[in-house]
């Protein structure tokens, strides 16, 4: 249960894909227009329940509740050593030595 006032983030449909313009590329038309957004929960709710959120410049949406405190989850990738010897590089020319 989320609770008033808890940090959430909604999904919401803006545009069916029938409701697209046919200016877009073929792909694109073929799929909805979508909303995520966050926002301070502004009733009790569940996940699932259409809710109303107000975002952190006072914005008011509504939308499907999908997740409580949400968090980035993506990451850079693991470690290129090629990187790391230029890194070493650009130092060694920009500063004459490594800072």
């Amino acid at each position: 249960m989320a609770k008033k006032g808890d940090w959430v983030r909604i999904h919401k449909i803006i545009l069916k894909a029938e409701e697209r313009t046919g200016k877009l590329p073929e792909d694109t038309q073929k799929v909805p227009l979508e909303m995520w957004t966050k926002g301070y929960l502004l009733a009790d709710a569940e996940i699932g329940d259409e809710v109303e959120i107000e975002s952190v410049n006072g914005r008011h949406e509504t939308g499907t509740l999908i997740e409580v405190n949400p968090y980035y989850t993506h990451n850079f990738g693991t470690c290129v050593p090629e990187l790391l010897a230029i890194d070493q590089q650009v130092r060694r020319i920009v500063f004459g030595g490594e800072k």
